[in-house]
């Protein structure tokens, strides 16, 4: 029973909870978002009940029942896992995307005759009126048509799912160097792994919850924090300002000022030279857009929503991504060659302490990758275009997993994404309509990507191998159910509250802003084809040259001060 209540049954119910608690919150209250980040508050605040509340309840009642520290950063890994895939995750975004097609269409934008001939039809529901009432809901007792919404996420699960799996494979494969053999400091893991150490095994509550600095350090932002929350819900309540501006270069920017409590315990936990390039560059970054500002240096490229506002500089960050990514690899070419070596039979490095042996992480990546670039040619995106997006994606992706587990910062995304990246980088023609309009589902998983399972599951890696001795290759099998569970409960739940609600009535952000605005920029790349962009690779070049050597000097010069991360991601949130 008590192997079920850890491996099965507490996660599975806390997870589902979760996510029904999560969306309710962000669209019917309109309150916190707890399921978003790399460190996703509600992961931390259930592990929280769980260790310090449940799980001393139950050791009181019958001690066979407590769970032992491995056990509950099981279900840590389990809660992480499942908060990056409801709502932003995927949850919200899969139904928004798929939905609004054939809901935003206008007489003045003509997407109905602009973009939805080119969609493959497998892509979306097809019935207008179940579209209709998904966004303006149909009342309590409405009847959700089911059929009309399965038919597509159907077609869209195996490419989820290999997804899913190419997202676990690839930190499978690299846990060993970045933990082992480059020895990061994964910051945001720190907080759960001391949560559960016991320095005396018979006690039922660990010693973290017996300091007397930790309760104060809590109480602080508790109290700030729920005086704000009060303040938004009843009118007229004093509020505690944590954020406050400065505008500089003839009011052209702003210099925010924010305090953060997670973001100062975290970058607690982080090297002085970390914290001083991410201040360092960021300083730079504002400044140079302040002069282009009053120098009319910009560019007029459409990059769409996501990203870095100051296009030249979303394209400087997206080539410094990549060289750092490519370096990263370069560094690790032993172990990749080792992991490789041990796929093939012909190797013995060691793969026994990880959750998949090598060969399986190896040949897994191989065949999830090439199903997921199927899917996308099949979908509409011709196959060079997709190779190429696809791969960037996955760099970029694995970029910002670089950035969370060396730096620490919670509250990350890259400079760009790939879409806009791929139709500047090789022009609209070569992509064609059908592949414009393809890739607009792109945005479901390559989009607003501020929380993703890469991310979870580099941090799960490291949780595993410093708190979880036994039954690790268990771990992903657990994984996988979690991210089923988020999937399927995020969907169940999303439906019931846009029919019931209307889904314009939700959460603005997924179902308006982050469904119409790929729309117009698909739009807009139609209408207005375009080139490649030759500033734009001008931009990547001397973004990725200047990442170069910043690794190279951090490489040779162990007096070098300035950390080539804070450049890769200085000019986020400008």
């Amino acid at each position: 029973f008590k192997q079920k209540t850890a491996y099965e049954i507490m996660p599975s119910l806390v997870g589902s909870e979760m996510c029904i608690r999560d969306s309710y919150s962000i669209n019917v209250v309109h309150g916190s978002y707890m399921a978003i980040d790399h460190m996703p508050v509600a992961g931390v605040f259930l592990f929280f009940v769980l260790v310090a509340g449940l799980n001393v309840l139950l050791g009181i009642v019958n001690r066979r029942l407590h769970l032992s520290s491995a056990e509950l950063l099981q279900v840590y890994v389990m809660l992480i896992v499942t908060c990056s895939v409801t709502t932003m995750g995927l949850g919200s975004q899969i139904l928004s995307l798929i939905g609004a097609p054939h809901y935003y269409p206008t007489p003045e934008n003509k997407w109905d005759t602009l973009i939805i001939p080119h969609m493959k039809p497998w892509l979306i529901p097809q019935d207008k009126e179940a579209v209709r009432g998904f966004y303006e809901g149909m009342g309590r007792n409405a009847s959700i048509p089911w059929g009309v919404w399965i038919k597509p996420l159907l077609f869209w699960a195996p490419f989820l799912i290999s997804l899913y799996l190419l997202m676990i494979f690839i930190p499978a494969i690299m846990a060993k160097q970045w933990v082992e053999k480059e020895r990061l400091i994964f910051p945001l893991t720190q907080l759960p792994l001391e949560m559960v150490k016991k320095k005396d095994p018979k006690s039922l509550l660990p010693d973290f919850f017996k300091n007397r600095l930790m309760w104060l350090g809590f109480f602080i932002p508790l109290i700030i924090s729920s005086l704000n929350a009060l303040s938004f819900y009843v009118p007229g309540f004093p509020k505690i300002n944590m954020v406050n501006n400065i505008s500089i270069f003839r009011q052209t920017r702003k210099l925010r000022f924010r305090l953060s409590f997670p973001v100062l315990g975290l970058l607690y936990l982080v090297n002085l030279e970390i914290s001083f390039s991410l201040w360092f560059f960021s300083l730079i970054y504002q400044t140079l857009s302040g002069i282009f500002n009053i120098t009319g240096i910009a560019s007029t490229e459409n990059l769409g929503i996501y990203g870095t506002r100051d296009v030249i500089f979303n394209h400087v960050g997206i080539g410094a991504l990549v060289v750092f990514v490519i370096y990263g690899l370069w560094l690790a070419r032993n172990h990749l060659r080792g992991v490789f070596l041990k796929a093939i039979g012909k190797g013995d490095l060691d793969d026994s302490g990880e959750i998949l042996s090598y060969k399986i992480a190896f040949w897994g990546s191989i065949v999830t990758f090439l199903i997921c670039l199927i899917w996308l040619i099949l979908s509409g995106i011709p196959p060079f275009p997709a190779i190429f997006f696809l791969t960037l994606a996955l760099i970029i992706f694995l970029g910002v997993v670089r950035v969370v587990i060396e730096g620490g910062v919670p509250t990350l995304v890259a400079s760009g994404i790939a879409f806009p990246h791929t139709y500047s980088s090789l022009g609209t023609a070569i992509l064609g309509q059908r592949g414009l309009v393809a890739f607009y589902f792109t945005y479901i998983w390559a989009g607003d990507i501020r929380t993703f399972v890469m991310s979870a599951a580099a941090n799960s890696m490291k949780i595993i191998k410093e708190g979880i001795k036994k039954n690790r290759r268990l771990i992903f099998f657990s994984m996988l159910v979690a991210i089923l569970i988020s999937l399927i409960t995020s969907i169940v739940i999303d439906l019931k509250l846009a029919y019931t609600y209307g889904a314009i009535n939700l959460n603005r952000w997924y179902f308006i802003g982050n469904a119409m605005g790929p729309l117009r920029t698909v739009a807009d790349k139609i209408i207005h084809p375009t080139s490649p962009n030759k500033i734009g690779w001008i931009s990547k070049t001397a973004g990725g040259a200047f990442m170069f050597l910043l690794m190279f000097m951090r490489e040779r010069f162990i007096w070098w001060p300035l950390h080539p991360i804070g450049f890769a991601i200085g000019s986020v949130f400008l």
